[in-house]
Formats: C-alpha cells, sequence, structure tokens
C-alpha cells in the first residue's frame, strides 16, 4: 500500500530502497511493456465527466489508487490487420511514435481494454457507426473470453463484423514508469467520448469502484488527500479541466505533446530527488532514511 501524503499522490514505501539500489548499480531496470489506457468523457451539465474505476487494494501495483480503464498490449493484435475506421495505421504510427504494427496493437489495447474494464466498444457495424447497448449473456461471454486471453481483440471483431473506430479516439500524452519500479509500462493514454446508447459498468477484476467525475472534482479529491493517484492520472486529469465538452477535449488532441515523460531519481546534497520532468508538483526529496519530503 502506498504512504499517505498531504495529498493523494501515490507513493510506495519501498520506492527509496529502490531508487538508492538503481543508483548503486545493484538493480537493473526491467524493460517496460506497452500499454494504453483511456479518459472516457462525457457531458454534463457542470462540464464533461470522466469515468474512473478504483484499483482493489490487494493489487501489488498501485493498489488503492483511482486510474482510468487500461492494461498491456497483447501480442497478438500486432499480427493481423483488424477492419479499421479512421486515420490510417501510417497516421497513427508517426502520431505514437512506434511502426505501424505498433500503432495497430496500442490502439486496439486502448479499445479492448476500454471494453474489458468498462463494457464500453469503440467499435461498429460500418465505419461511421458504432454499436449500441453491449450487455446481455452473449456479449458478456465475448468479454469474459477476451479478459482470459481465450480470443484476441482481432479474433472478436472479425467474428462480429466489427470495426474498430481509430477515429473516436484521441493521443493524449504518454508516460513512462520510473527505472527503479519492478513493475514498467510505457503507457499511451487516450481520449475517448462514451458512445450515445452505451453506458459503463464496472466489468473489472481489479477494480472495487467506479465513478463519473468531473476532471475538477477529481483534482480537488486528490488535493485533499481524499483520492489516491499516480502521478500520470492526476496530471491528465489537471489538463482536462480546461474544456467545457468532450468534443473540445478530443478536437485538442492532435495537438497535444506525446513525448515521454519519464520520472528522474538524482542524489543532492545527501537527499534523492526524485522528479517528473515538466511536472514540478510530484518531485519528492527523499532523505537516506526513506520518506519523502
Amino acid at each position: 500500500m502506498a504512504n499517505a501524503q498531504a495529498d493523494g499522490q501515490w507513493y510506495p514505501p519501498e520506492w527509496p530502497e529502490l531508487i538508492r539500489a538503481l543508483a548503486s548499480g545493484d538493480l537493473t531496470p526491467a524493460v517496460p511493456r506497452r500499454a494504453a489506457t483511456v479518459m472516457l468523457l462525457k457531458d454534463t451539465g457542470d462540464g464533461p465527466a470522466v469515468h474512473m474505476l478504483r484499483r482493489r487494494t490487494s493489487m501489488a501495483f498501485a493498489g488503492g489508487a483511482y486510474a482510468y480503464p487500461g492494461g498491456g498490449v497483447d501480442p497478438r493484435d500486432d499480427d493481423r490487420h483488424v477492419r479499421w475506421a479512421g486515420p490510417a495505421r501510417a497516421w497513427w504510427a508517426d502520431r505514437l511514435g512506434v511502426d505501424e504494427a505498433g500503432a495497430q496493437a496500442i490502439v486496439c489495447a486502448a479499445v479492448r481494454e476500454t471494453y474489458e474494464e468498462a463494457g464500453v466498444l469503440l467499435a461498429g457495424p460500418t465505419p461511421d457507426t458504432v454499436v449500441g447497448d453491449t450487455t446481455g449473456e452473449e456479449w458478456e461471454a465475448d468479454r469474459a473470453a477476451l479478459v482470459a486471453r481465450e480470443t484476441s481483440f482481432a479474433e472478436f471483431l472479425d467474428r462480429r463484423g466489427l470495426v474498430l473506430r481509430s477515429d473516436l479516439l484521441g493521443a493524449w500524452t504518454r508516460w513512462i514508469t520510473p527505472e527503479f519500479e519492478p513493475r514498467r509500462y510505457d503507457t499511451w493514454f487516450f481520449v475517448a467520448a462514451l458512445p450515445e446508447g452505451q453506458r459503463t459498468r464496472n466489468a473489472s477484476t481489479e477494480a472495487d469502484h467506479t465513478v463519473w467525475i468531473t476532471p475538477r472534482d477529481a483534482a480537488a479529491g486528490y488535493d485533499r488527500g481524499e483520492l489516491l493517484m499516480m502521478p500520470p492520472t492526476i496530471a491528465t486529469l489537471r489538463r482536462l479541466t480546461a474544456y467545457e465538452t468532450a468534443a473540445e477535449a478530443l478536437d485538442a488532441a492532435p495537438a497535444r505533446d506525446l513525448t515521454p515523460v519519464l520520472a528522474t531519481a538524482r542524489l543532492v546534497e545527501g537527499e534523492i530527488v526524485l522528479s517528473w520532468p515538466g511536472h514540478d508538483e510530484f518531485t519528492k526529496r527523499i532523505p537516506t532514511g526513506g520518506a519523502p519530503a
């Protein structure tokens, strides 16, 4: 479980020891696994709300923290072409900074994880439609098979005759887990609007609670120390407060900088200084004894 802070910043108690091990050469950084996460938005009278889930406290990574639906790339999602609508794979490859197969896999991960964890599917029978209600026994059986990796997302789309709607996603930011964390992810964050006719549900086995909340209210909860979040989560929420509608946020996505954010740790006058470039609010000074300041 993470240490309690004045705010809600997720800070595992083992980090100082891991940082020292990295600095001394006793820790070899793990290779980050590609992942995608989606900030699903819907308009309300108070502006857009975002769908968030609270990770179970029993989870080894970020237990108790609020996050968005997301998860790792499935290697099977880059080995065959899926029916695709929206910008071409080459466009996505350029936008995400990867090759075309990697771009397909990352976009597939974003759409698949949103379906697996929130029950929302950004796909339709034609390039300009989206499926309606995705509840019911048959849909649930398909979702469970995806979660269990019994079927690939490409196979699921093909069997149901669905087209992946990449145009409903906007790439927003990219964060890489610090080198001293044993579980590392290279994560692309996307924005998307909740399709008409669909509704979210807590479909994730990793979450014990879900909520629709405005970015402003979520950030205020974090600032009060009531909502625990990892740095990229609260950082994206703060950026989303500038938009009055989900469509505005999606329109802003193509201009967003996708330069990866990677935390650095350095020794300064006997203290470890942990910082995230461009995000000064997360800087922590860690005495050799352990707890951050």
